[in-house]
C-alpha cells in the first residue's frame, strides 16, 4: 500500500467503492425517513438536530474513506476485508438512527460509527508503513482518529443533558480538525478527477432519494384511495426538482476546485450541506404527501418549506463552492435569484409548483451559458515541487 499517483490516467471509481456506497443508501434513506416523521409531527427543532447529527456520522465516515482510498487504495484481500468491516459499521449505525431520533439513545449510532473509524485506523496504520513523505500524515490520522473514538465511547457514559450535547458538538469539531492538522505540512496525494467522481456518485444517491419519495406518492395513491391526480402531479414535480438539482450540480467542473489544500478542504467540507440538503428534499416531499392526505400537523405553507428550504440551501452551497468560479452574470442571477424565489415559493399562490418552474428556468440559463474557464487557484499547491 503505497501513495498513488495524483495524475494517474483513467482513474475511476472501483466496484468495491460502488459496493461501499451501496450500504450508505440504507443509512441515508433511514435518516431521511426519520426526518420526515419528525417534521410531519411538527417536531422541527429536535428533528433537525437529530438529522444533522446522524448525517454527520454518515457523511464523515464516507468522506474519510473516500479521501483515503484516492490516495492509498489497493485491491488485496486485507484492504477489501477492512472495507467490508466499515460497511458493517454503517449498517450498525443505520440501525441506531431510529433510537437516536425517538429516544435520544446514541449507543448503537456511536458503536456503528466507532466500528467504521477503527477500521479506518487500521487502514492508516497500514498505509504508514510505505507512505514515504506522508508517513507522519498517516500516523497523525491514525492517532487522531483513535483518541477521538475513545472519547466517543466515553461520551456514552454521560446522562442525556445539555452538557452531553456540548460534548458531542466538541467531538464533532475535533473530528473536523483531524484532517486540517494532518494534511497541513505533507498533504496526501489525492486524485482530483477520482475524488470529484466519487462525490458526484454520492450526490446522485442522495438526490435519488427524492425519486423514491416521488414513487411513494404514486404507490400511496394507488393503495390508499387518495387523489391520484394531485399525488401524480406531486410526483412529476419531484422528478423535475431532482433532475434540476442533478443538472445544477454537474454543470461546473468540480475537479478544478480541489487543486490546493484549502480549496479541497472548503469544497469537501461544504459537501456536508450539499448531501444533507439533497437527502432532506426527499423528507420534504414525503411531508408534502402527508399534507395532501391530511396526515401532518404542519400548515400547507410550512409543509412546502420542508421542500423549498433544502432545495435553496443546495443551490446556494453549490454556487459558493464552484458555480461562482465559472459563471457569467446571467448564471449568477439565475442561481442566486432562483434560490431566493424557491425560498419564497410557499408564500406564493402556487406553492411547490413555482419551485419546479424556477428550477427549469435555472437549467435553461445553464444550458445557454456553458461554464467559463474559472479562476486560477492561488492557494497552497497540491504537491510541492522539490527545490
Amino acid at each position: 500500500m503505497r501513495p498513488r499517483d495524483p495524475g494517474e490516467e483513467h482513474r475511476a471509481a472501483t466496484p468495491l467503492e460502488l459496493f461501499f456506497d451501496l450500504v450508505f443508501v440504507v443509512a441515508v434513506s433511514i435518516a431521511a425517513s426519520e426526518l420526515h416523521h419528525a417534521l410531519a409531527e411538527a417536531h422541527i427543532a429536535s428533528g433537525l438536530a437529530g438529522y444533522l447529527l446522524v448525517f454527520f456520522g454518515i457523511w464523515w465516515a464516507w468522506m474519510n474513506f473516500t479521501w483515503f482510498a484516492t490516495s492509498f487504495a489497493t485491491d488485496d484481500w486485507l484492504y477489501r476485508t477492512l472495507v467490508v468491516l466499515q460497511m458493517a459499521g454503517v449498517l450498525v449505525l443505520a440501525a441506531g438512527i431510529g433510537p437516536a431520533f425517538t429516544e435520544g439513545d446514541l449507543v448503537l449510532l456511536v458503536l456503528g460509527y466507532v466500528v467504521m473509524r477503527v477500521a479506518m485506523i487500521a487502514q492508516w496504520l497500514r498505509a504508514a508503513r510505505r507512505a514515504g513523505d506522508v508517513r507522519t500524515t498517516a500516523l497523525t490520522y491514525a492517532v487522531g482518529i483513535g483518541v477521538l473514538q475513545v472519547l466517543w465511547l466515553a461520551m456514552l457514559l454521560l446522562p442525556d443533558s445539555p452538557f452531553r450535547a456540548a460534548v458531542v458538538v466538541t467531538l464533532i469539531v475535533a473530528e473536523l480538525a483531524v484532517p486540517v492538522v494532518a494534511e497541513r505540512r505533507s498533504p496526501t496525494p489525492w486524485h482530483p478527477h477520482h475524488i470529484t467522481e466519487r462525490y458526484g456518485l454520492f450526490t446522485i444517491i442522495v438526490v435519488g432519494e427524492s425519486l423514491l419519495a416521488a414513487s411513494n406518492a404514486i404507490i400511496e395513491a394507488l393503495h390508499g384511495g387518495e387523489d391520484l391526480a394531485s399525488l401524480a402531479s406531486l410526483a412529476a414535480l419531484a422528478l423535475v426538482i431532482a433532475a434540476a438539482l442533478w443538472w445544477i450540480y454537474f454543470w461546473p467542473p468540480h475537479h478544478l476546485e480541489i487543486g490546493s489544500f484549502w480549496g479541497a478542504l472548503r469544497w469537501g467540507y461544504a459537501h456536508y450541506l450539499v448531501f444533507a440538503s439533497a437527502a432532506a428534499v426527499s423528507a420534504g416531499i414525503e411531508v408534502e404527501i402527508d399534507a395532501m392526505t391530511d396526515e401532518t400537523h404542519l400548515s400547507e405553507a410550512a409543509a412546502s418549506f420542508t421542500v423549498t428550504v433544502p432545495v435553496a440551501i443546495f443551490m446556494l452551497v453549490i454556487w459558493w463552492i464552484t458555480v461562482r468560479h465559472h459563471a457569467n452574470r446571467a448564471v449568477h442571477v439565475a442561481v442566486l435569484g432562483g434560490a431566493g424565489l424557491v425560498l419564497a415559493d410557499p408564500l406564493l399562490p402556487l406553492p411547490f409548483a413555482v419551485t419546479a418552474i424556477v428550477l427549469v428556468g435555472v437549467v435553461v440559463v445553464l444550458v445557454l451559458n456553458p461554464p467559463q474557464a474559472g479562476r486560477a487557484e492561488t492557494e497552497q499547491p497540491l504537491v510541492e515541487e522539490d527545490a
